[in-house]
């Protein structure tokens, strides 16, 4: 389990874009997974939309990519105060199912299928109340900070 105080040592990100709430559950060199709690009062609720919010599917993806770079620091020994940074340089076969609301918990999950000189690709999938709601092939890009 790793709660937000340490998730903050594997990834750059801060409020209000941080998001990740927590790692359940993580093999080294394989697996992640955790979850965001989504709730009204998140930034992007008030434009999208304001009267039918819902979670933007790019902040999905976003959401999925952070969960996948701590799976890439951990795996790599690695954190971002050691001066590597780990971008999101791409995206595939992304789907979305149905809508992420507030009172949602956006459990996210991402394995490892490749990894070479720095470029990692995953599959993602981000569930709520154990339904699919997007499905992704993610890629990042380690680079010196």
């Amino acid at each position: 389990m790793m709660y937000i105080d340490e998730i903050q040592e594997y990834l750059p990100h801060r409020f209000p874009f941080l998001l990740v709430d927590r790692v359940t559950e993580v093999e080294k060199g394989r697996f992640i997974k955790g979850f965001k709690n989504i709730t009204l009062n998140e930034h992007y609720f008030a434009g999208h939309f304001p009267n039918n919010p819902i979670m933007p599917g790019v902040l999905i993806l976003e959401a999925m990519a952070q969960l996948s770079g701590i799976l890439i620091f951990m795996t790599v020994g690695r954190k971002p105060a050691d001066g590597l940074v780990q971008y999101l340089a791409g995206s595939s076969k992304v789907r979305f199912k149905r809508p992420v609301v507030p009172g949602d918990r956006l459990t996210m999950e991402s394995t490892i299928i490749t990894g070479k000189r720095g470029i990692w690709k995953f599959e993602c999938r981000a569930l709520v109340d154990d339904e699919v709601v997007c499905v992704a092939e993610i890629m990042t890009a380690e680079r010196e900070g």
